[in-house]
């Protein structure tokens, strides 16, 4: 790793002064010039390989009977639903649904109840900040390509009161892709996430 790219990985740190009340600060990773500079080398891998990881998790859920919940969610749950378009700072419903399990006696569909997140400027950067549930993603948004954003963050679980700072736990650690699949309908998609499933596909709607 070139001193450039620590530099960046160190300054999305930044990320651990938050609270799961809180959105990520703005701070030096809000002045990064590109993901690239701040991915781990395992991010990086599970961003390449996310179609494989989401078409993965459908197969497991629809050959454990799930395939009617599935073709119920639209576009939601199709690998090829971005339609492009960055998503807007703004408090959203979000909704988990995981895909796959990761061992056995895991169940491979499991979808949730939608929690509160919120997506605000910090700095250059969109910090995305889930604000209640056992399992909170908190992060930053950077531009990409025409069709998607990328996403890097944590995940703080349960009670705790701080974020891990990205880089020094892999097994917290969370790359993935905000996409627009409708008017009103984003998803945030995290490929090999280290517990549970093999995808998790956040529903982000607009609260107002």
């Amino acid at each position: 790793m070139t001193m450039r790219a620590l530099a960046a990985l160190l300054a999305l740190g930044s990320l651990a002064a938050c609270t799961p009340n809180e959105r990520p600060t703005a701070g030096p990773v809000a002045r990064a010039a590109s993901w690239q500079t701040v991915a781990t080398d395992v991010d990086r891998r599970r961003l390449r390989e996310w179609r494989a990881a989401f078409v993965n998790g459908l197969a497991q859920a629809r050959a454990s009977g799930n395939a009617p919940a599935i073709a119920r969610e639209g576009a939601l749950l199709q690998p090829d639903a971005a339609v492009g378009g960055a998503i807007a700072n703004d408090d959203y419903r979000c909704r988990v649904i995981k895909l796959g399990a990761r061992s056995p006696g895991l169940l491979p569909f499991v979808s949730y109840p939608a929690f509160n997140c919120r997506i605000a400027q910090s700095g250059r950067l969109q910090a995305f900040t889930k604000l209640s549930g056992s399992q909170r993603q908190v992060g930053y948004i950077f531009p990409h390509d025409q069709l998607r954003q990328v996403f890097l963050g944590t995940l703080v679980l349960g009670d705790e009161q701080r974020a891990i700072t990205y880089g020094i736990d892999s097994d917290r650690d969370l790359a993935g892709f905000v996409e627009r699949i409708g008017p009103r309908q984003f998803r945030l998609i995290l490929p090999s996430p280290r517990y549970e499933s093999l995808i998790d596909v956040v529903e982000l709607v607009p609260s107002s």
